[in-house]
Parts: C-alpha cells; sequence; structure tokens
C-alpha cells in the first residue's frame, strides 16, 4: 500500500512545529522558504520542484 502526502501539507505542519517550538536557523529558514514556495507556485516552481522531487526519489531508494 502506498501512502502519498502533498508537499504543502508536509512542510505547513513542519512550519508550524518551527514556529512552536521557536527554532530558528538555516534549516528553518530553508524550511519557511519552500512552504512558501510551494504555496505561490511562482515561476522558478518548476527547477525548485525537480529538485525536491529528485531529492525525494534519492530518499526513497535508500529503502531499497
Amino acid at each position: 500500500m502506498t501512502l502519498t502526502f502533498s508537499a504543502v501539507l508536509l512542510f505547513g505542519i513542519a512550519s508550524v512545529f518551527a514556529v512552536k517550538t521557536r527554532s530558528t536557523g538555516a534549516g528553518a529558514a530553508l524550511l519557511l522558504f519552500l512552504f512558501g514556495f510551494f504555496t505561490a507556485g511562482t515561476g522558478a516552481y518548476g527547477p525548485i520542484h525537480d529538485l525536491v522531487a529528485s531529492f525525494a526519489r534519492f530518499l526513497s531508494q535508500l529503502g531499497n
């Protein structure tokens, strides 16, 4: 069985967690950038989406 989640949903949950725990730094900034990027759907969507998708494929291949 395959379970899929939207990137917007995952980044939204992670953003809420980052704000609630008052975590700061480069990781939180990247997380909030990605959340804003996926919700806005700007012209840079294609390259950044491809980068995130290839990273997700890489992570899924680690389990095999």
